[in-house]
């Protein structure tokens, strides 16, 4: 069976290096020129945790391939999976134009029947769309599918090839077969294979997306009250997290989310639902209070240096959303480092893999700095933004030295405070002192 990918974005790629891995024969098609010219030459586009290897190795045994030319790729194929991007619109919606322009180059070149499956998340309705543009300028058969990704970014590869459920929405069952086949190589429980119609495919990841994003949210305004009573928010975690109806996962007080998921899908709900004149109060609240906790950070500066920042030096540890990738949209770090330049402070930062997507987004307003410890020079406050390993155990004799003043603002709670104290730093965390392991 030969597989084609439309788009060579974050899950495209992804998708076409998995299923290539499992013995498949593989076409990413793409618009971008210098992209596709970039991946023959196995330069990754994005930083992804193994997906570099696994594209290269599959490219050299021949079973993954690249082309600029989407009818190539659409003649070829017998599974054509749709993976472009749906911008989001000012009223918060999903552009879906991208996927219909592709969708009429499918229908005007297929010259046999097809299984068109929808990878990129879209409004509920949108597979209906795609199936009446196809059908409108072909006189083939058309199986049109909705299989939602559900990748998180720093373990996508173990997250496509190890699935704990995979998400069919069809219209037929010859395209149940077919994705089904697919699928059996990564599913060693053929049960986690969920079989549905299409628009309940469809909301599927967006209600999934808007749960996680609500247990954020919770833990954080559950955290904030802890603090101030001084309650020991690790074990509230615990206690709650250890109920079998709730778990422990995302249950993590922080800076709130990021990345271009849940804010995206969050908004795009919200309007879906307004349309309909349902109430989206409990999304709305989680947006606002997720938009807050991004700047309980600079919230913190300000409460230790006041507002006007002016001569002071704030260094930054992790830019990122999250460890292990070089993603920074709807990072809180950018909403802090706005903040504080606003008001007056100069930013120096660090991170392992997002310094070229920060130089573009700051350019010269902000230091970069490829060694972790050369941005705290002269800082008066350390701001810890993101997890990553290095930012774990570092030699804080050494962060001392650097610093000018001895202020370490930790918004992953990574450290422990009575023995930072000790060593003569004042020490703020999003948890109460006593929290802290």
């Amino acid at each position: 069976m030969n597989i084609g990918v439309i788009g060579t974005g974050y899950v495209g790629l992804v998708t076409g290096a998995c299923f290539a891995e499992v013995g498949m024969s593989v076409l990413c098609a793409d618009v971008d020129h210098t992209k596709v010219s970039q991946l023959k030459s196995g330069v990754m586009p994005i930083y992804e945790p193994g997906l570099g290897e696994l594209v290269r190795k599959n490219m050299d045994i021949g079973r993954l391939g690249f082309t600029s030319d989407l009818r190539e790729m659409i003649r070829i194929a017998d599974v054509i999976f749709i993976a472009v991007g749906t911008p989001q619109n000012r009223d918060g919606s999903a552009d879906v134009s991208n996927i219909l322009d592709v969708s009429r180059i499918i229908g005007k070149e297929m010259k046999r029947e097809k299984v068109v499956v929808t990878k990129s998340t879209v409004p509920v309705g949108t597979s209906e769309k795609i199936r009446e543009t196809i059908e409108s300028l072909s006189e083939f058969k058309v199986h049109v599918c909705s299989n939602p990704e559900f990748l998180r970014e720093g373990s996508a590869i173990s997250d496509f090839m190890s699935p704990d459920r995979v998400i069919l929405g069809v219209d037929s069952k010859y395209a149940e077969s077919c994705l089904k086949d697919l699928y059996r190589s990564f599913m060693k429980n053929t049960e986690a294979i969920l079989v549905m119609d299409l628009a309940s495919a469809e909301m599927t990841k967006y209600a999934a997306n808007a749960m996680l994003a609500t247990r954020i949210s919770f833990i954080n305004s559950i955290a904030a009250f802890c603090k101030i009573k001084n309650a020991n928010i690790q074990m509230v975690r615990k206690g709650i997290g250890s109920d079998h109806r709730i778990g422990q996962d995302y249950l993590n007080p922080g800076v709130g989310y990021g990345g271009s998921c849940f804010s995206k899908d969050m908004k795009a709900l919200i309007k879906m639902m307004s349309d309909l004149d349902l109430n989206p109060s409990i999304l709305l609240a989680v947006q606002e209070l997720n938009e807050d906790q991004k700047t309980i950070l600079f919230q913190e500066v300000i409460g230790r240096f006041g507002n006007d920042l002016t001569g002071k030096k704030i260094a930054i540890w992790g830019l990122s959303f999250k460890p292990d990738t070089d993603d920074m949209r709807e990072a809180p770090s950018v909403a802090t480092i706005e903040a504080l330049l606003e008001h007056g402070a100069s930013v120096s930062a660090h991170d392992p893999r997002a310094i070229k997507e920060a130089n573009r987004r700051f350019g010269t307003r902000i230091s970069l700095c490829e060694d972790q410890y050369e941005v705290l020079n002269d800082a008066s406050a350390l701001v810890v933004h993101t997890e990553w390993d290095c930012y774990r155990h570092p030699d804080f004799q050494t962060v001392k030295s650097n610093m000018r003043e001895a202020v370490i603002i930790d918004g992953r709670n990574l450290y422990n405070s009575t023995r930072l104290v000790s060593q003569g730093f004042e020490y703020y965390s999003l948890v109460s002192p006593q929290t802290e392991e």
